[in-house]
């Protein structure tokens, strides 16, 4: 196989990246800044991929000024005009999506199919934006008052602007800006300082897509750090959305600074996702579902699965297979066949593995299989954990980025779903079972607390098709699919007279002589 920097070298030449590359766009790159510059690592094994120059406050303001200019036309295009743009945008991807998911891969660690993946998602979003295009709609109601039209109409706000995270260092901001720029926003981008190139590579790829498609720049890319350039965004007037996906504690400070210029905020923060397994349920299928969920991106994924709850009737069984897939599982460099689990993102996130194991054996929870670190100097990799938790535990209620997974016992329907919802998150959740009766119970208000409920399939893996977005501490709002997209624009109620009086609402009558 060929080595990381061998690999690196071939994308970038099939890409148009350098070593040293611009992170700023706004209808052209800035002059790359050697003071001000990202250097990129990749986790899965060291190797030095490159730097990424960051954007000063003056290069901010300038991208923002050039996205309210691009608005003012962009806006006035009829949707499906720019739902064909964006098409273009989906089709010009989809030739070089081997080349984006690998950028993925070497700079975050995903395996391979899980980098193509990312891709592929940005993809289908822009094919979902298409046909948004023709289906923007508002409804018509009946007015009480004679020869009166009373209707509402969706407005596009403005500049949109997203801060993404590394674990989904492309599609994430795909789903916002994708579906913002077909209802006629425009778009400014920061995504994750830990995956900066991710993001070059992404936008180098659409600049040439828009300017062989002749569409306006209807999108600006700023990296920079969250403390300088988030900041910036957060108390921006100019930016009358912020959509963001990352931590509790930062999402929280991000949606205070925006709610007191009395902006909006669409918020995907921690998830504390959890699966419950039914003596009931199809035990291949409920292992399968539990597996994935949580092993997948090396459980850096905002809806992986970190607690599962099994009936006590099968929950040996279920712990001692769940544990010889685990002890089975590859874990390693994840441009190999084979591989499983890759790299976690950075050494803190090992150190947060290992502080989070410690803190569960101290509170009563034994460890079943893992709690080993692999290597944390030529990458880093950890030994994907599995410990018998009981109720109550501290640990089990705060997210740690790692593919930790705590287990749980129980009898009844109704204390599985205390365990569940006795969380301060409430992202994804599942529950595998062949009852009918079980599945209503959790689909039902009595039920998951979550934005997302899955039956007979894992917490992870959402498909764009429906809105994505959590309750309680993982903030609200909605991205993606169903009506989205109508977070984006403002709402406008019209009341249209074409009558030869002014009679009043509510039979109120007001005389002029």
């Amino acid at each position: 196989m060929k080595s990381i920097k061998e690999i690196r070298d071939e994308t970038f030449e099939r890409l148009g990246l350098k070593e040293e590359n611009s992170g700023v766009f706004y209808g052209k790159w800035e002059k790359y800044d050697p003071e001000k510059s990202i250097e990129v690592r990749s986790p899965i094994d060291g190797t030095y991929l490159g730097k990424v120059s960051v954007a000063s406050p003056e290069q901010y303001r300038n991208a923002v000024v050039k996205m309210e200019k691009e608005f003012v036309e962009w806006s006035e295009t009829p949707a499906p005009q720019r739902s064909l743009a964006i098409k273009a945008i989906a089709d010009g991807i989809k030739e070089k999506k081997e080349l984006l998911g690998r950028i993925v891969s070497l700079e975050v660690g995903k395996v391979t199919t899980e980098g193509q993946g990312e891709i592929q998602e940005m993809i289908d979003v822009g094919y979902f934006a298409t046909g948004l295009g023709r289906q923007i709609y508002g409804l018509t109601m009946a007015s009480e008052r004679p020869y009166h039209r009373l209707y509402e109409q969706y407005i596009p706000l403005g500049v949109i602007g997203v801060i993404s995270a590394f674990n989904f260092p492309s599609s994430v901001w795909s789903w916002n800006a994708f579906i913002a720029a077909t209802v006629g926003d425009t778009v400014l981008w920061k995504p994750s300082s830990k995956a900066a190139l991710s993001s070059v590579a992404v936008m180098r790829v659409i600049e040439d897509i828009m300017v062989k498609e002749s569409i306006p720049g209807i999108f600006a890319l700023v990296n920079g750090r969250g403390r300088e350039i988030g900041e910036l965004m957060a108390e921006d007037k100019a930016l009358p959305l912020i959509s963001f996906t990352g931590s509790v504690k930062t999402g929280k400070h991000l949606a205070e600074k925006v709610a007191s210029r009395l902006g909006k905020t669409i918020l995907e923060l921690g998830g504390n996702n959890c699966a419950i397994v039914s003596e009931k349920a199809d035990m291949k299928v409920a292992l399968k579902g539990v597996a994935f969920g949580a092993l997948a991106t090396a459980g850096q994924r905002c809806t992986s699965t970190r607690r599962v709850i099994v009936h006590e009737k099968i929950y040996n069984e279920f712990r001692e297979k769940l544990k010889n897939i685990y002890e089975k599982a590859k874990t390693g460099n994840p441009l190999e066949d084979g591989i499983i689990v890759g790299p976690m993102i950075d050494d803190d996130a090992v150190s947060n593995y290992e502080k989070a194991i410690a803190k569960a054996v101290d509170q009563g929870g034994r460890v079943v299989t893992g709690n080993k670190v692999l290597e944390r100097k030529k990458g880093y990799y950890v030994q994907p954990t599995i410990i018998e938790a009981r109720y109550g535990m501290q640990i089990t209620k705060e997210e740690t980025f790692a593919p930790i997974l705590y287990m749980f016992k129980y009898s009844t329907m109704e204390e599985a779903m205390k365990i569940h919802n006795d969380v301060p998150q409430g992202l994804s959740s599942a529950m595998f079972t062949t009852d009918l009766r079980e599945e209503e119970y959790f689909l039902s208000a009595r039920g998951s607390d979550c934005g997302l409920a899955n039956i007979n399939t894992s917490t992870a893996g959402a498909e764009i098709g429906g809105a994505f977005g959590g309750e309680k501490d993982t903030g609200g709002g909605r991205e993606s699919g169903s009506d989205s997209w109508k977070l984006y624009m403002r709402r406008q109620t019209v009341t249209k007279n074409y009558g030869k009086d002014i009679p009043l609402a509510q039979g109120v009558q007001f005389k002029i002589e």
